[in-house]
Order: structure tokens, then C-alpha cells, then sequence
């Protein structure tokens, strides 16, 4: 079985691109480009809680890195390094080359360089840390959202959460197993958009956390809000399009004078973007219609100390 220094040498210790020091000594040295700030954000994944046992290595290396990028991406954050840290239960070493193929292939997608981190044995448990840049004042945030803005989602919604209700529905299991972070859009986003989130952990409760931090108030049409392609019945599509976790679409506002640069932005990314509501003055409060215009009700999302769920968004 081979030690925890050769796991790392074998499949962990790869070239860096734009770092001083990575994987190998005590800490990383890394430098920020001129005119840049560092956007930092940290997730964990939780065998019973983020995945399941037994559940694809490889697929599991690229979400690890996937969910940590979606945050990037939420800020108009260029991704530049990341620290991983690993518990297993054991040295089990073509998992753990499975699980570093796909971790490095969306790394290497990204020009992300991975610059340190720990393994242990426990429970199986993967921890990313993500550094980004984005220049000087032009970072999105959940706050800045204002009366008359659009509010905007990129792709489809509720397929991740459909996939892990229904596991056999090939195309649902492959949006929840293998997000696709939407990196080059959030930072073709900076000076047009005024707030931004990634859907995490559900349409409804994400797109809050920018009526909160913004202090207004959003009225959205579900009719025109992208929908995973199949659903098994009504009940099903709402609970996985406003409720749902693990999308990693952005979800965030604009101008309406935007609309236009917003729209040509899409056609050039080969993205879907699609306007679904409007910010309105008022509490922090969302307003969601039917197709007949009559109010619906707005569920909440994911909470991992509300929910006894054994598995949700990240």
C-alpha cells in the first residue's frame, strides 16, 4: 500500500504555470498579477452528504474542483490556484488516480494550478480552496442589485437535482456528477452586471441571498425560467427548478439598457441566457408567478442543518 508522501508525489505534485512554489514544501508562494484582488473561497464535500459511496472517482475529482470554479465565476473572478485536502479511508491508489485525472483535467481547462494541501485517513472527505483574480473594483457581488434591473439565469435549472432523485436518468446524473462552472461568463460579466450568485443551493433560496445583501425586492415568471428538458410530472420540475441544488448556473441582474451586449454575450459563449424577472423596490422579498400570472409559493432550498437529506447541494 503506498504511503501518503507517495500518493501525493504520484498524482498530486504535477508543473505549476504561474507559481513560485506549489506542492512539496511547507506552503505555496504565489503572486498576484498588478492591479489585481484575490477572491478566496473554500468548499467541502462530504461522502453522505455531497455524494455516495461508491460514486465515479474521476467525476468526483472534477466536481471537487467544479463547485470551488462556480464560486469564481459568481464573482467575475479569474480562477488561478487551488490547495486540496483529502481524508480516506484508505490508500486505495487507482481511486485516487481516477479521482486526479478528473480533478487536473478541469484544472488544466481552467489555468488553475494546484499549490499545496494535506491527506488523512477518515471518513471521505474532500476540501478545496480556490484563488481567483479579478481587477481592481470590478468584482460581483451579491450586493448591487437595484430597482429596474433584469434578473438573468445562465443554462437550465433542476437537471442536477432530478439526477440525484433519479440516478438512472442519464442526462440528470451527468449535470449533477459533472457541473460545468461558468467561468468565462462570470468574467465577461464584470461592468455588466450588478450582482451575481452561483445556484447552489436552489434557484429560490440563491436568488434571496441577493435580495437580502441588496436590500429589494424581485418579481420572476417561472414560465420563463430555463427548465431541465424532461421531468416526470409538475410537482417534480418545480421542486427541482426553484428548490434543487448543485446547478452551479449564475444567476444575477443587470440594466435593462444591458439587455442587448447580455443577449450577443450568450450567442458568443454558445450559452443560454435567459431574463426571468425584474428587481423591484421593497423588502427583500421574491415574487413568483404562475403562467397565469397568480402568485406560487416560494420553497426554500437546501440547508444542511434543516435538512436530513442524505444528499444536496454543495
Amino acid at each position: 500500500m503506498p504511503s501518503e508522501f507517495e500518493l501525493i508525489r504520484r498524482h498530486f505534485d504535477r508543473a505549476a504555470t504561474h507559481t513560485l512554489l506549489a506542492v512539496g514544501d511547507d506552503a505555496a508562494l504565489v503572486r498576484a498579477s498588478a492591479g489585481m484582488e484575490l477572491a478566496v473561497s473554500t468548499d467541502l464535500l462530504v461522502e453522505g452528504t455531497h455524494f455516495r459511496a461508491g460514486d465515479d472517482p474521476r467525476a468526483l475529482g472534477h466536481k471537487a474542483l467544479a463547485v470551488n470554479l462556480s464560486d469564481m465565476a459568481a464573482m467575475g473572478a479569474a480562477p488561478r490556484w487551488a490547495t486540496l485536502a483529502i481524508a480516506l479511508p484508505r490508500a486505495d491508489e487507482a481511486w485516487v488516480a481516477a479521482f486526479a485525472a478528473g480533478f487536473f483535467a478541469l484544472a488544466a481547462r481552467h489555468g488553475v494550478d494546484l499549490v499545496g494541501g494535506d491527506t488523512a485517513r477518515g471518513p471521505c472527505t474532500f476540501c478545496v480552496t480556490i484563488f481567483g483574480e479579478v481587477p481592481q473594483g470590478l468584482a460581483l457581488f451579491r450586493a448591487g442589485a437595484a430597482p429596474g434591473d433584469d434578473i438573468w439565469v445562465s443554462g437550465e435549472l433542476g437537471g442536477a437535482a432530478l439526477g440525484l432523485e433519479q440516478p438512472g436518468i442519464a442526462a440528470a446524473a451527468a449535470r449533477l456528477h459533472l457541473p460545468e462552472p461558468r467561468v468565462e461568463l462570470g468574467e465577461r460579466l464584470r461592468g455588466l452586471a450588478t450582482s451575481a450568485i452561483d445556484v447552489s443551493d436552489g434557484f429560490a433560496q440563491d436568488l434571496g441571498h441577493i435580495l437580502e445583501r441588496s436590500h429589494v425586492g424581485a418579481l420572476v415568471r417561472y414560465a420563463d425560467l430555463p427548465r431541465f428538458a424532461s421531468f416526470p410530472d409538475r410537482e417534480t420540475e418545480q421542486r427541482c427548478v426553484l428548490a434543487g441544488g448543485d446547478d452551479y448556473e449564475l444567476a444575477f441582474t443587470a440594466p435593462q439598457a444591458h439587455r442587448g451586449e447580455i443577449e450577443a454575450l450568450g450567442a458568443e459563449l454558445r450559452l443560454r441566457l435567459s431574463r426571468v424577472g425584474s428587481i423591484q423596490r421593497g423588502e427583500p422579498k421574491l415574487v413568483l408567478l404562475d403562467e397565469a400570472g397568480a402568485p406560487m409559493p416560494v420553497p426554500r432550498g437546501y440547508d444542511h442543518f434543516a435538512a436530513a437529506s442524505s444528499a444536496s447541494a454543495a
